[in-house]
């Protein structure tokens, strides 16, 4: 068949034969690029772009839709938290949304459901660029966190990193040496008792960021229907204040923080946040089709 395609557009191919065709597919050299130096040469890590003092802008997946996840992802997040807490999926819906958005160019947190080894070691397992524990309140909590991320003798993660994609499947020939520099850990303050302990949930050794939770914050405080009540400006300027007053490069940590109506992404951003949520997507497209909707209604559209 190859042969009487060549023969009938011999203008077009004019030095091609069938059987030299296959001569001229070779194997990879084994030797020549290890498969440490190509998984280095991937997209930079938050962290990297952490240490380098980037502001990152990221959105919240609540919808577990790998269409919505891709999207979201080329149009140019930083990082979208792919939302295991409030969310609707699992495990399983998680990886895709995550291949989704790494395959697009961007970043994946996967937030937990909760601070328990369990989770952790699942979520850890799926190769996600950060990970987030909700609701830690003492430094008790952060650390233990951070053990779930760390292969004994450091911590008390599970290990089946020779066969599972945080590693590439085994691919990765420098995971074990590099894994704690690529994972970001999260802990999010959502509580009084949180704020009350921000300063060592911030000095725990391993942890990196700080994500404030501003709603769950506000319910703490018992003003969960005053958004804007002075006491929730208050407390907040207290753990942001001892979040940046840390140092990074010295055992602190970033701060990051979800926007809301009554404190805008730029208001974060101007306060010092170095990571900002500005949405949800569930939350954007439901303003979207309601716009949509009241043009068509009001006859602008």
């Amino acid at each position: 068949m190859l042969s009487r395609i060549l023969r009938r557009f011999p203008s077009t191919i004019p030095n091609l034969n069938p059987t030299s065709v296959l001569h001229k597919v070779q194997p990879l050299p084994t030797n020549s690029v290890s498969s440490t130096a190509f998984f280095s040469s991937q997209r930079s890590t938050l962290k990297s772009r952490l240490r380098e003092e980037e502001n990152l802008y990221g959105l919240f997946l609540l919808s577990f839709s790998p269409d919505m996840a891709e999207i979201a992802a080329l149009s140019g997040y930083d990082f979208i938290v792919v939302d295991m807490e409030h969310g609707p999926g699992g495990i399983r819906e998680a990886l895709n949304c995550i291949r989704a958005i790494q395959a697009a160019g961007s970043s994946t947190v996967l937030r937990v459901p909760d601070n328990c080894q369990a989770w952790a070691k699942k979520a850890l397992d799926l190769g996600p660029d950060g990970i987030m524990f909700p609701m830690i309140e003492t430094g008790k909590a952060a650390s233990d966190a951070v053990s779930y991320c760390r292969y004994r003798p450091g911590g008390l993660r599970g290990c089946a990193y020779a066969i599972v994609r945080d590693s590439r499947y085994g691919f990765d020939e420098g995971y074990l040496r590099n894994y704690t520099d690529q994972t970001l850990i999260m802990c999010q303050i959502e509580s009084e008792e949180g704020v009350k302990n921000v300063k060592e949930i911030a000095a725990v050794d391993g942890m990196d960021c700080v994500m404030m939770g501003p709603r769950d914050l506000s319910a703490s405080l018992g003003i969960l229907h005053e958004p804007g009540n002075p006491k929730l400006k208050s407390v907040m300027r207290t753990a942001e204040t001892a979040v940046l007053g840390s140092d990074p490069a010295n055992g602190g940590a970033y701060l990051a923080g979800m926007a809301t109506p009554n404190d805008k992404p730029v208001d974060l951003r101007s306060r010092g946040y170095q990571m900002i949520l500005g949405a949800a997507d569930v939350g954007l497209f439901k303003k979207a089709v309601v716009d949509d909707v009241k043009r068509f209604k009001d006859g602008s559209s």
